[in-house]
């Protein structure tokens, strides 16, 4: 792919992505690199939503980077992605190989596609230790006479609010430095699910992963050590699964608030990749419903343009 340096496969959960973006890397000889926020987590499976499956293609594995690279419980972070990212794609070059990014985090994809240069951001105890007693509707309030709330998963937690108000915190304070970034050619491709098919898709593939034993690797994590806490923290399924684990909620409960809260992700999602395109990123949309050749053939004819 000489006109590019990676390929992007981006799209909402469950719209088919991953799939595509391994039979793509199967086809130039490539490797995936993870856009995925959550996906970082070791022992983080099911609720992440891995498929780590779908990375074995006509019986052959496709390499990934940037999956199971950290503990559970550690705070991973954008400026941190970036760094890995650049390791990943710098190994993967060196190889000759092509580089295919696939997720659906969309800070994540957005700073390499865009080359956003980043400081990293410490902790502050005695932010925190003033912060601690806020509620979730105060830490919001303060938090938007930061910014405006783009990213509503800043908000879902206390310990997401306040760290969210940390890093603008640090940046008010200090001048923005500049830390190097490469400006990468991609070719940036989008599975577009009708809305329909992607609210089936989520409640499918949600029920799949319970039947699989998503609430058993919540009790295994909560069994090696981590607080609810700290798995609250990680949002949506961690959310609602350590409420029902815990016996804060029923089943039947979980299982309703959890299916709403990734629609609501997905349309969040989707949102975020229009915006994408309204900064400046060109997003080229494949209907998720074709069939896989078809998707592939579109993206062979794209390359070669």
């Amino acid at each position: 792919m000489p006109n590019f340096d990676i390929i992007a496969i981006l799209g909402p959960t469950a719209s088919g992505k991953t799939r595509l973006a391994t039979a793509l890397a199967h086809e130039l000889g490539g490797e995936i690199i993870s856009a995925d926020s959550r996906q970082v987590y070791r022992r983080m499976d099911l609720g992440t939503g891995k498929d780590l499956d779908d990375y074995t293609v006509e019986g052959k594995p496709v390499p990934y980077h940037l999956i199971d690279i950290v503990e559970p419980g550690y705070k991973y972070n954008v400026y941190e992605y970036q760094r890995d990212f650049l390791k990943a794609y710098d190994d993967i070059r060196a190889r000759g190989r092509a580089v295919v990014v696939c997720g659906g985090s969309g800070l994540y994809l957005e700073s390499i596609l865009r080359g956003y240069r980043l400081l990293p951001v410490p902790q502050n105890p005695e932010l925190r230790q003033q912060l601690a007693d806020k509620s979730l509707a105060e830490l919001t309030t303060l938090l938007k006479s930061y910014k405006t709330l783009h990213n509503t998963t800043d908000v879902d937690t206390a310990q997401r609010a306040i760290r969210a108000i940390e890093i603008e915190e640090y940046y008010q304070n200090r001048p923005a430095e500049e830390r190097s970034f490469p400006s990468l050619k991609s070719l940036t491709v989008g599975v577009d699910v009708d809305r329909e098919t992607r609210r089936r898709c989520i409640t499918e593939r949600l029920q799949a992963r319970l039947d699989a034993g998503m609430a058993d690797e919540v009790r295994r994590l909560l069994a090696e050590g981590l607080t609810p806490d700290d798995l609250l923290y990680y949002g949506l399924e961690y959310r609602y699964l350590t409420l029902y684990v815990t016996g804060k909620i029923s089943y039947d409960e979980m299982f309703k608030r959890l299916e709403i809260a990734i629609h609501q992700f997905a349309k969040r999602q989707m949102t975020w990749f229009r915006g994408m395109e309204r900064r400046g990123t060109p997003i080229r949309w494949l209907a998720g419903s074709l069939p896989m050749e078809q998707k592939l053939a579109t993206i062979g004819r794209w390359l070669a343009e």
